[in-house]
């Protein structure tokens, strides 16, 4: 079916060019993530490694550039799909943030302010101390069970010693009056190599496994969105392998999942550069029954990487890459070393 679109106060109208042409109007809600690099309030946190993000650490990072951060951050959040949808993001996915303090504060931000944002967040056990959460705008969206899933993996050499990391959130929910199960994730890094760190993303692969398994168990057309920040490309063995995700719609069948940020990573589009190469780690993966035709209820009309000229560096050596808030020793008044990613979900206007 090929879709015209146009904005129109927050509904989409689309052409169906078929057999019988016929005008139709959506709502539309961008769903999105973002990974903000590093979101920490100024204060020292003795339970976590955060003295360098503190006003004498060695980040010298003040409640001046803490406040700059934030309001960068809630732009950037603002805008993400607004073209389409006139409205920022009903459900955003955040990686990077201290705690539920720093999400507070982006929601408070006059940029957001107006959306009332609500927030799903757990403190998690890893030692930098950065979070996962989820914002979502109250009115569009209603929670009805969130929970966190703790990830256990383990040393490469002294197999008995836990790598604390962040956990897995899952916040499910009424989007509309439509069930809605989303995970946000950030799995673990790539640190001490690829490969060498990779059964630690495989396994957290599996943990996503086992949750979405249970929400198919006891719903087998359970929508499901599965976000974050991989440390993994769509065709790393994490995503092809362990969750079986798929890059063409047509072969998403029953319980599968469809990764649209495949397709854009084989194009040598990505969300992060590293060594003058593209990484897409940043990805949003649904379950088949959002590729249903039937738009009476929600389902996935397309998907897209974020990446406004503002947000990327605009000279030198890295001209062009994601303009990262923080270099060389000090904040750059960029924005992020990721750029954000999202889908829109669109449902037939009644």
């Amino acid at each position: 079916m090929k879709l015209k679109v146009l904005a129109l106060s927050g509904l989409l109208t689309v052409t169906a060019f078929a057999k019988a042409q016929q005008d139709k109007t959506y709502r539309a809600h961008t769903i999105a993530f973002y990974n903000v690099e590093n979101l920490f309030d100024t204060e020292n946190d003795p339970i976590t490694y955060d003295d360098d993000r503190t006003p004498d650490g060695k980040d010298h990072w003040t409640e001046e550039i803490y406040q700059d951060k934030v309001s960068k951050m809630a732009r950037v959040i603002s805008e993400i799909g607004a073209d389409v949808t006139n409205n920022a993001p009903a459900l955003i996915g955040l990686a990077e943030i201290e705690n539920r303090k720093t999400v507070e504060a982006l929601a408070n931000d006059p940029k957001l302010l107006a959306k009332d944002y609500g927030i799903a967040h757990f403190d998690s056990p890893d030692r930098r101390g950065i979070d996962v959460a989820l914002m979502y705008q109250k009115a569009l969206f209603k929670p009805t069970n969130i929970s966190k899933h703790e990830l256990l993996i383990y040393d490469n050499v002294d197999t008995s010693k836990r790598v604390y990391t962040r956990d897995q959130l899952l916040v499910s929910g009424l989007l509309d009056g439509d069930m809605i199960h989303v995970i946000v994730n950030h799995w673990p890094s790539r640190s001490g190599g690829e490969a060498r760190s990779r059964k630690k993303r495989i396994a957290a692969a599996a943990l996503n496994m086992k949750i979405i398994d249970s929400l198919q168990s006891n719903d087998p057309y359970a929508k499901i969105i599965t976000m974050g920040d991989l440390n993994d490309d769509p065709t790393s063995p994490s995503v092809k392998k362990t969750m079986k995700a798929s890059g063409k719609k047509e072969k998403v069948k029953d319980d599968m999942l469809y990764n649209p940020m495949e397709p854009m990573f084989k194009k040598g589009i990505g969300t992060l550069a590293y060594r003058d190469g593209w990484n897409l780690f940043d990805q949003i993966i649904i379950s088949a029954p959002l590729l249903d035709k039937d738009f009476s209820t929600y389902r996935y009309y397309k998907a897209g990487i974020y990446n406004k000229n503002y947000l990327s560096n605009p000279k030198g050596r890295y001209k062009g890459y994601p303009y990262r808030s923080f270099a060389n020793g000090g904040y750059t008044g960029g924005y992020s070393d990721h750029f954000p990613v999202y889908v829109y979900l669109i449902k037939e206007d009644q």
